[in-house]
């Protein structure tokens, strides 16, 4: 029997999300919002037209958030990949922290 084979309790028993998926949301409206003003600030630039500008913003904004949305619905890890995403986070806790 390989180490593969053999399952970590401590694993089996985390249930709390990573601190990773619990801020995924907030990244998203981030980089969204980031988007946004880019394309909004493009326009008022182009045009000098600040309700132009603001409709542009709140497209931009909105469209690449549900964009952003869906591709991170999109990408699902099946069966075999959660079972290696979950030893492999095993090991890191058992050897400590990863050096900066």
């Amino acid at each position: 029997m390989s180490r593969r084979d053999k399952k970590d309790p401590r694993v089996t028993s985390s249930t709390q999300p990573s601190r990773r998926d619990r801020f995924l949301p907030t990244e998203l409206l981030g980089i969204s919002a980031a988007l946004g003003v880019f394309v909004g600030l493009i326009v008022l630039i182009s045009t000098r037209e600040f309700v132009l500008a603001g409709i542009a913003l709140g497209v931009a904004f909105i469209l690449s958030l549900v964009l952003m949305a869906l591709f991170a619905l999109a990408f699902k890890p099946n069966a075999a990949e959660v079972h290696d995403l979950e030893e492999q986070n095993a090991e890191q806790k058992k050897d400590g922290p990863a050096p900066h």
